[in-house]
Protein backbone atom coordinates (compact mmCIF):
# COMPACT_ATOMS: atom_id res chain seq x y z
CA UNK A 1 0.00 0.00 0.00
CA UNK A 2 1.14 3.29 -0.79
CA UNK A 3 0.84 5.30 2.45
CA UNK A 4 1.30 8.62 1.22
CA UNK A 5 -0.93 8.43 -1.02
CA UNK A 6 -3.47 7.07 1.10
CA UNK A 7 -2.88 10.09 3.60
CA UNK A 8 -3.30 12.58 1.01
CA UNK A 9 -6.38 10.96 0.16
CA UNK A 10 -7.62 11.11 3.76
CA UNK A 11 -5.70 14.33 5.19
CA UNK A 12 -9.19 15.39 6.47
CA UNK A 13 -9.67 12.78 8.93
CA UNK A 14 -6.30 12.65 10.35
CA UNK A 15 -6.70 16.82 11.45
CA UNK A 16 -9.88 15.92 12.83
CA UNK A 17 -8.47 12.99 14.80
CA UNK A 18 -5.53 15.33 15.86
CA UNK A 19 -8.27 18.09 16.91
CA UNK A 20 -10.06 15.47 18.74
CA UNK A 21 -6.92 13.61 20.75
CA UNK A 22 -6.35 17.06 22.12
CA UNK A 23 -9.62 18.27 22.75
CA UNK A 24 -10.21 14.96 24.90
CA UNK A 25 -6.69 15.60 26.60
CA UNK A 26 -7.70 18.88 27.78
CA UNK A 27 -11.12 17.93 28.58
CA UNK A 28 -9.93 15.17 30.65
CA UNK A 29 -7.71 17.74 32.54
CA UNK A 30 -10.27 20.44 32.71
CA UNK A 31 -13.67 18.80 32.29
CA UNK A 32 -14.16 21.11 29.21
CA UNK A 33 -13.29 21.56 25.47
CA UNK A 34 -12.51 25.08 25.20
CA UNK A 35 -13.76 27.58 22.58
CA UNK A 36 -10.46 28.03 21.11
CA UNK A 37 -10.38 24.37 19.71
CA UNK A 38 -14.11 24.28 18.93
CA UNK A 39 -14.89 27.37 17.16
CA UNK A 40 -11.65 27.29 14.38
CA UNK A 41 -12.57 23.29 13.97
CA UNK A 42 -16.19 24.36 12.95
CA UNK A 43 -14.64 27.18 10.53
CA UNK A 44 -11.92 25.47 8.92
CA UNK A 45 -14.06 22.19 8.34
CA UNK A 46 -16.37 24.91 6.44
CA UNK A 47 -13.75 26.90 4.63
CA UNK A 48 -11.75 24.00 3.56
CA UNK A 49 -15.23 21.99 1.90
CA UNK A 50 -16.12 25.10 0.31
CA UNK A 51 -12.13 25.85 -1.23
CA UNK A 52 -12.44 22.12 -2.05
CA UNK A 53 -16.25 21.70 -3.62
CA UNK A 54 -17.57 25.29 -3.79
CA UNK A 55 -21.19 25.70 -3.01
CA UNK A 56 -21.91 21.70 -3.31
CA UNK A 57 -18.85 21.65 -0.93
CA UNK A 58 -20.31 24.25 1.82
CA UNK A 59 -23.64 22.42 1.58
CA UNK A 60 -21.62 19.32 2.99
CA UNK A 61 -19.63 21.25 5.59
CA UNK A 62 -23.11 22.72 6.59
CA UNK A 63 -25.02 19.17 6.72
CA UNK A 64 -22.53 17.59 8.81
CA UNK A 65 -21.92 20.63 11.38
CA UNK A 66 -26.13 20.53 12.04
CA UNK A 67 -25.63 16.31 12.34
CA UNK A 68 -22.96 17.04 14.84
CA UNK A 69 -25.15 19.73 16.64
CA UNK A 70 -28.54 18.03 16.29
CA UNK A 71 -26.48 14.77 17.84
CA UNK A 72 -25.76 16.12 21.48
CA UNK A 73 -27.81 19.13 21.49
CA UNK A 74 -30.64 17.50 23.10
CA UNK A 75 -28.96 16.57 25.92
CA UNK A 76 -27.12 19.66 26.57
CA UNK A 77 -30.58 21.58 26.40
CA UNK A 78 -31.42 19.72 29.32
CA UNK A 79 -27.75 20.07 31.20
CA UNK A 80 -26.34 16.38 30.37
CA UNK A 81 -24.28 17.85 28.20
CA UNK A 82 -21.33 20.58 27.93
CA UNK A 83 -21.33 22.75 25.33
CA UNK A 84 -17.60 22.23 24.49
CA UNK A 85 -18.64 18.80 23.44
CA UNK A 86 -21.46 19.69 21.48
CA UNK A 87 -19.40 21.96 19.04
CA UNK A 88 -16.87 19.18 19.13
CA UNK A 89 -18.89 16.95 17.22
CA UNK A 90 -20.21 20.24 15.27
CA UNK A 91 -16.60 20.62 14.27
CA UNK A 92 -16.24 16.86 13.38
CA UNK A 93 -19.35 16.81 11.03
CA UNK A 94 -18.50 20.37 9.23
CA UNK A 95 -14.94 18.32 8.16
CA UNK A 96 -16.13 15.06 7.27
CA UNK A 97 -20.23 15.73 6.39
CA UNK A 98 -22.74 14.37 8.29
CA UNK A 99 -22.61 10.51 7.50
CA UNK A 100 -19.34 9.67 9.12
CA UNK A 101 -20.49 12.28 11.78
CA UNK A 102 -23.71 10.01 13.05
CA UNK A 103 -21.69 6.82 12.01
CA UNK A 104 -19.03 8.21 14.98
CA UNK A 105 -22.03 9.43 17.09
CA UNK A 106 -22.93 6.01 17.76
CA UNK A 107 -20.03 4.75 18.58
CA UNK A 108 -18.79 7.26 20.71
CA UNK A 109 -22.04 6.83 22.85
CA UNK A 110 -21.22 3.28 23.47
CA UNK A 111 -17.90 3.99 24.72
CA UNK A 112 -19.67 6.76 26.66
CA UNK A 113 -21.64 3.65 28.36
CA UNK A 114 -18.92 1.96 28.93
CA UNK A 115 -16.94 4.66 30.41
CA UNK A 116 -19.78 5.88 32.46
CA UNK A 117 -20.19 2.42 34.29
CA UNK A 118 -16.31 1.96 34.43
CA UNK A 119 -16.17 4.91 36.16
CA UNK A 120 -19.32 4.17 38.50
CA UNK A 121 -17.77 0.65 39.24
CA UNK A 122 -14.56 2.28 40.11
CA UNK A 123 -16.48 4.14 42.91
CA UNK A 124 -18.82 1.24 43.91
CA UNK A 125 -21.57 3.62 43.76
CA UNK A 126 -23.76 1.99 41.32
CA UNK A 127 -27.00 2.49 44.23
CA UNK A 128 -26.39 5.86 44.34
CA UNK A 129 -25.94 6.30 40.33
CA UNK A 130 -28.65 3.77 39.48
CA UNK A 131 -31.31 5.82 41.57
CA UNK A 132 -29.84 8.93 40.25
CA UNK A 133 -30.36 7.74 36.48
CA UNK A 134 -34.22 6.09 37.37
CA UNK A 135 -34.69 9.92 38.39
CA UNK A 136 -33.49 11.83 35.57
CA UNK A 137 -35.60 9.17 33.11
CA UNK A 138 -38.21 10.10 35.45
CA UNK A 139 -37.78 13.58 35.01
CA UNK A 140 -37.17 13.20 31.01
CA UNK A 141 -40.51 11.19 30.62
CA UNK A 142 -42.72 13.53 32.74
CA UNK A 143 -41.37 17.45 32.72
CA UNK A 144 -42.01 18.74 29.35
CA UNK A 145 -40.37 22.35 29.91
CA UNK A 146 -36.35 21.75 29.04
CA UNK A 147 -35.70 24.99 31.11
CA UNK A 148 -37.83 22.98 33.71
CA UNK A 149 -34.86 19.99 32.82
CA UNK A 150 -31.73 22.28 33.06
CA UNK A 151 -32.61 23.65 36.33
CA UNK A 152 -32.83 19.92 37.90
CA UNK A 153 -29.55 18.93 36.57
CA UNK A 154 -27.54 22.10 37.61
CA UNK A 155 -29.00 21.50 41.14
CA UNK A 156 -27.88 17.56 40.92
CA UNK A 157 -24.63 18.58 39.18
CA UNK A 158 -22.36 19.07 41.90
CA UNK A 159 -23.32 15.25 43.56
CA UNK A 160 -22.91 13.78 40.06
CA UNK A 161 -19.70 11.97 38.42
CA UNK A 162 -19.01 14.19 35.43
CA UNK A 163 -17.59 11.98 32.25
CA UNK A 164 -15.35 14.10 29.94
CA UNK A 165 -17.10 13.34 27.01
CA UNK A 166 -14.58 15.01 24.74
CA UNK A 167 -12.83 11.71 25.48
CA UNK A 168 -15.70 8.88 24.53
CA UNK A 169 -16.42 11.16 21.30
CA UNK A 170 -12.32 11.01 20.53
CA UNK A 171 -12.15 7.16 21.33
CA UNK A 172 -15.46 6.15 19.31
CA UNK A 173 -14.76 8.75 16.54
CA UNK A 174 -11.15 7.86 15.62
CA UNK A 175 -12.19 3.91 16.13
CA UNK A 176 -15.27 4.46 13.44
CA UNK A 177 -11.96 6.23 11.46
CA UNK A 178 -10.06 2.90 11.79
CA UNK A 179 -13.17 0.63 11.29
CA UNK A 180 -14.17 2.41 8.09
CA UNK A 181 -10.77 2.69 6.50
CA UNK A 182 -10.69 6.19 6.98
CA UNK A 183 -6.67 6.17 8.45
Amino acid sequence: MDWQAYLLNHWEVLVVAVVLIWAAWIDGKELRVPNWITFPMVLSGLVANTVLGGWEGLGFGLLGMVTGLLCLLPLYSVGGMGAGDVKLMAGMGAWLGWEITLAAFVVSVFVGAFMAVVMVARRRAFEKHSINFLVIVNEWLSVKNPAKLSEFAAERKPTMLLLPYGIPICIGSIGYFFYAGLI
